[in-house]
């Protein structure tokens, strides 16, 4: 394993840089902030990576105290990766570049990649107070953790377990949402987002 590049710089902005500032490297977080993933799942779900770079910036993050890497018991008996706790401590990064890149989103071009799963941090941001939400796309289902403190904030598919609220929205509005057009609450009110269930957090949509 080549040795860590660093900036060389007494600073903690570039100290953090010299650990997540590669590419691919946050979006890896990204991906594992949905909980254990295997390699292919990893690389299914990051298109444009090569295999080389992902093995490369695994390896980088496990030695750098980010991931750690398990085999899953039989019948499975396959690795994965999972993000530590001081991995976990990134979700507000991504968050915050997440809304500082609301102005570059635009239109989604004919060459951009999606997965249902990626409007998850938009989509955290927007919902307030703790419990599970399903969201339903016609790209695919996946599920929120809101208010998660420890382990996973989202996964993919139907909420394990009855969830406190169903959304069901498309992905222009889940766009808009992203791109900081419409809030959560607006698109509830406009019918833009249905919204189903007995949790708090359902009241609290379709009381707002």
């Amino acid at each position: 394993m080549s040795p860590r590049r660093s900036y060389d710089q007494y600073c903690s902005a570039a100290r953090a840089l010299d650990l997540v500032g590669d590419r691919w490297t946050l979006l890896i977080v990204r991906e594992l902030l949905a909980g254990p993933r295997r390699y292919t799942d990893l690389h299914a779900d990051l298109p444009g990576v090569s295999t080389d770079v992902l093995a490369s910036r695994l390896k980088d993050m496990e030695r750098d105290g980010l991931t750690s890497r398990r085999r899953l018991p039989p019948p499975g008996a396959a690795y994965v990766y999972e993000l530590t706790a001081r991995g976990r401590e990134l979700l507000p990064v991504l968050q915050a570049l997440s809304l500082w890149g609301q102005e570059e989103l635009g239109d989604r071009r004919p060459t951009d990649a999606l997965r249902a799963h990626w409007f998850a941090l938009p989509l955290l941001r927007a919902l307030e107070g703790e419990g599970l939400v399903e969201v339903r796309l016609e790209e695919g289902d996946f599920h929120l953790y809101v208010g998660a403190e420890d382990g996973p904030v989202y996964g993919d598919g139907p909420a394990p377990g009855d969830p406190d609220a169903r959304l069901v929205l498309d992905a222009e509005t889940c766009a808009a949402l992203a791109r900081g057009e419409v809030t959560l609450t607006d698109a509830v009110r406009d019918g833009r987002v249905t919204v189903t269930g007995d949790g708090t957090l359902a009241k609290g949509l379709r009381e707002a």
